[in-house]
């Protein structure tokens, strides 16, 4: 018989018909919802607690059991919340990592918390959205209407894989919530990278040669905008993405990525 996600909730008490299940975006804002809820949690929960006052009959329940979209495309569990009664903000408000801007009254506050004891599931659960490969499924359900089947457990939290040196492409800013294995693999290794502006297209080559690799030359752009360049200085501060040309590997960056031709990175 298929473990069902309600199972779960049975278990802890909960009635499904009190829970809506949300599935956020794989991407919001350019950055990675994963990354996000594994390196700033209290940022997802300030993102979703904001929702259109013309949807509060979908919202206003005593629980939100929240999955975020994988790089692959499947739905992954990353904690159940305790939801307050929703207020509308009468002021505009530029929402959490998307950046939009609301008018005035178009957006309910809730106040959310964590419930407790489903620790050893968020992050390692995975479920059947529904609707096929891309899960084009209404991101909002009702949990006594949709038990959902899971699909996955595994016993550390997801994390997604390091493309290769030379397919890595993000901005910059979003590098700060990269998974631990990628800071290690950034770090080791040093060599060429380009930045690229993508209001006006112009592009800036560097180098990373000093201690901590690529990973500490690009913490030096997340701090400041230029990182010490003077062609940089004086132009605006743009959410560069970060590529790499060329990299030289230390040998335990090189044993931890896998071979130089799955990654890419041969040099």
């Amino acid at each position: 018989m298929p473990f069902r996600f309600n199972t779960l909730l049975d278990e802890a008490g909960i009635s499904p018909r009190h829970v809506r299940l949300l599935r956020h975006q794989p991407r919001v804002g350019g950055r990675s919802m994963l990354d996000v809820w594994r390196a700033d949690r209290g940022a997802l929960q300030q993102y979703q607690s904001l929702q259109l006052a013309t949807k509060r009959a979908q919202f206003a329940h005593p629980y939100w059991a929240s999955f975020v979209g994988t790089w692959d495309r499947r739905t992954l569990f990353i904690g159940l919340y305790r939801v307050g009664t929703p207020e509308t903000l009468l002021e505009p408000v530029r929402v959490p990592l998307s950046g939009e801007l609301s008018a005035a009254g178009e957006y309910d506050r809730y106040e959310t918390t964590l419930v407790g004891g489903f620790e050893r599931f968020e992050g390692k659960l995975y479920v059947d959205w529904g609707g096929g490969r891309w899960g084009k499924r209404a991101w909002v359900q009702r949990a006594d209407l949709q038990n959902k089947q899971v699909t996955e457990l595994h016993s550390a939290a997801a994390e997604e894989p390091f493309p290769g040196f030379l397919k890595l492409e993000r901005q910059i800013s979003t590098l700060a919530e990269a998974p631990p294995s990628w800071v290690e693999l950034l770090s080791d290794a040093k060599g060429v990278y380009l930045l690229t502006c993508p209001r006006d297209g112009s592009l800036y080559v560097g180098s990373a040669a000093g201690q901590g690799g690529f990973w500490s030359r690009w913490a030096e752009y997340r701090a400041n905008g230029h990182g010490g360049n003077l062609a940089l200085m004086n132009r605006e501060r743009s959410e560069n993405l970060v590529s790499i040309l060329q990299v030289a590997v230390h040998p335990k960056a090189w044993t931890t990525s896998s071979q130089p031709n799955s990654s890419g990175n041969a040099s």
